[in-house]
């Protein structure tokens, strides 16, 4: 790994670090590990389309870590373009193969933990429209 690489990575640590504790617990141990479990479904009905949301809400951020070399409020954009198609499409499923328990709990867990991330991301999204670009 190059001396950028190793930078990148720990600047974008330290801006992690420099989250509340809550939110880095959230992100850490609930929202992202929920979204990639989405991955275990593909053969589920809808289980694709499931995880593209799910993954493709979050993808993008990677990339914002990237070039904003941590976290910053516009991490919220992925999130809001694409996870309400996730929470309708999860719910619609669950509501329409609810003889696939196990995956129909999943989805509502999915649903409502990307409901709870949209309510968290609209406040910050808003502020980084009013010029709140900073990273943590």
């Amino acid at each position: 790994m190059t001396h950028s690489a190793k930078t990148l990575i720990r600047e974008i640590w330290e801006s992690f670090q420099r989250l509340p504790l809550w939110v880095r617990l959230w992100v850490a141990l609930w929202l992202v590990p929920i979204n990639l479990l989405s991955v275990a479904f593909l053969s589920s009905p809808n289980g694709l389309l499931i995880a593209l949301l799910a993954v493709g809400g979050m993808a993008p951020n990677v990339v914002l870590m990237w070039i904003e070399r941590g976290f910053s409020s516009l991490m919220a954009l992925p999130h809001l373009l694409i996870w309400p198609a996730s929470i309708v499409v999860a719910i619609n499923t669950a509501l329409t193969h609810p003889d696939h328990s196990g995956f129909a709990f999943y989805l509502w867990v999915l649903a409502a933990t990307n409901l709870v991330s949209i309510l968290f991301d609209v406040p910050d999204f808003i502020r980084w429209l009013k010029g709140k670009r900073e990273v943590a």
